[in-house]
């Protein structure tokens, strides 16, 4: 199978954010999706952004135009959900997003009446219809095909920092998961999801493809649903390992170090020098121990198996990384990691919010849609063992 790579400026951003649409006053997700976005078609079809459906009709997909910058993609955001609120505030709809929802059961959701949603839940069954997760995927320009896998690569030794720092799934159904992202370990277990075979070039991709459409794991390659993927119509690297950031300035913050870490991996590229790379089972202990502990977590950093507190290993890449971010037009946003580690990520904040109302996940929701709508209110470090 050939499968054309689309011309794409370097460090170019795109963005993309799943929120939840929710009953302003009892928190329960509501199904008026295709309510909202028949209201919104006329303003969206004018602008830059675009406003969408997803697999359930509680939740609706804002997407940037493609930005030179990064801010030019948050802007673009910013304005899809304002937006947004012009058709739900009139209707008491509120607007939260998360990896999970607190107490949401899968059984009273319901789904997005398309082809594909339904022949999905058909196939995967109990993982499908569980499937009540949101995320964010930044898209970054890559101008050669030849450095997609390299990059890829790359990025996967830095897949649970990125996942650390937007884990907000410490709830799912009305239980306390003991995890961070439990939306992470809860998306692998869709068949084509999870973290990408560790390829070496596009030639293999396109043999990878061969094979699974062949085999009729997939219909093409729209379904490849890796943590990190190309994305060929794009002509983009896709990272879609994060949950879904509670706030618009954490959903920049993150994208910021996407940005900054492909364009500096490529500049390591060019330059002739090695990029990082881990083996297989150590990134996948990574990702796990990211879902567990959050920005408490140890991660293995090199080959040899040393192992560094995620939180430091952070701080030293963003040092390191600052001047490529500044280059970029984007430090300011990048500056915003720093806000992240000091509030603690989501899933601290909705921890402690939890434990000051004893145990009311209901608190936790109306948490979330302040803090979507006004940003991070309150400070809180996340546990060493998240409980």
């Amino acid at each position: 199978m050939t499968v054309s790579f689309a011309a794409s400026a370097r460090s170019s951003v795109g963005l993309e954010w799943e929120i939840m649409l929710a009953d302003g006053e009892t928190g329960d997700l509501v199904p008026r999706a295709p309510e909202v976005l028949a209201a919104v078609a006329d303003v969206a079809a004018r602008e830059r952004f675009t406003v969408t459906g997803e697999l359930l009709t509680n939740t609706v997909e804002v997407t940037s135009g493609v930005g030179s910058t990064l801010a030019a993609a948050v802007a673009d955001i910013a304005d899809a959900i304002a937006a947004v609120r012009t058709v739900t505030d009139p209707r008491d709809i509120a607007l939260l997003c998360a990896g999970s929802h607190p107490f949401a059961q899968w059984y009273d959701q319901s789904v997005t009446d398309k082809t594909r949603y339904h022949a999905l839940i058909d196939r995967t069954q109990w993982w499908g219809r569980n499937m009540m997760i949101w995320g964010i995927h930044v898209h970054v320009g890559v101008e050669d095909v030849a450095k997609v896998f390299p990059l890829i690569g790359a990025l996967s030794t830095f897949l649970p920092h990125l996942q650390a720092l937007s884990a907000s799934s410490p709830f799912w159904a009305g239980e306390r998961t003991g995890y961070a992202s439990n939306r992470a370990l809860v998306f692998q277990q869709l068949p084509t999801a999870g973290l990408p075979w560790p390829l070496t070039d596009w030639t293999q991709f396109e043999s990878y493809l061969d094979d699974m459409v062949g085999t009729g794991v997939m219909h093409d390659v729209t379904e490849v649903r890796w943590d990190i993927r190309p994305a060929p119509r794009w002509g983009t690297i896709e990272v879609r390992a994060c949950d879904g950031m509670s706030t618009l300035a954490e959903l920049a913050a993150v994208a910021a170090l996407v940005q900054t870490l492909v364009e500096h991996f490529s500049r390591e590229l060019d330059a002739g020098r090695p990029l990082p790379s881990l083996p297989p089972w150590f990134v996948r202990e990574n990702k796990w121990r990211a879902a567990r502990y959050g920005l408490e977590a140890e991660v293995i950093v090199d080959r040899s198996g040393r192992q560094v507190p995620v939180r430091e290993h952070l701080a030293e890449t963003m040092e390191r990384v600052a001047g490529v971010a500044a280059e970029l037009d984007c430090a300011r946003e990048f500056a915003g990691l720093d806000a992240i580690l000091r509030t603690g990520a989501s899933y601290a904040r909705q921890l402690a919010v939890a434990d000051a109302a004893a145990g009311d996940l209901h608190v936790v929701v109306q948490h979330l849609i302040r803090e979507f709508r006004e940003g991070p209110t309150l400070r809180a470090r996340p546990p060493k063992d998240t409980p």
